[in-house]
């Protein structure tokens, strides 16, 4: 399986998290089976390329994307190419990696992922 985070730069496991997945300037991809660690430009139209960030992924055999959150929009585009989104992703990719490897990742579905954002209110009772 590959899995997908979204990163800052390109230092590979060692690389820090970009909290806006579609704002990442890199994607680190590491391959379950070989460990092998890819470091790709995000090349997406929010970089000024052509397509959007689950196509692209998807293109390059993306399986599992981890990131911090996403709206619901972007969790259904993904689960539309068959991709897996979890969410929870922090720190480094070493980390995030990790972190899921142990199940502490949270998978997003379309049904359970955050409005737009999160800009609905919480109330405490």
């Amino acid at each position: 399986m590959k899995v997908s985070i979204p990163t800052r730069d390109e230092n590979g496991l060692d690389g820090i998290v970009e909290q806006h997945f579609g704002k990442a300037p890199t994607y680190t991809i590491i391959d379950t089976e070989t460990n092998q660690v890819t470091v790709i430009p995000n090349t997406s139209e929010h970089m000024g390329g052509v397509g959007l960030p689950p196509e692209y992924l998807h293109q390059n055999g993306v399986d599992i994307m981890l990131c911090a959150g996403l709206g619901f929009k972007a969790v259904s585009m993904f689960e539309s190419y068959g991709i897996k989104v979890f969410v929870g992703a922090g720190g480094t990719v070493r980390d995030t990696f990790e972190a899921w490897k142990a199940g502490k990742l949270q998978n997003a579905t379309a049904e359970n992922s955050c409005s737009e954002h999160g800009h609905e209110e919480h109330h405490h009772h």
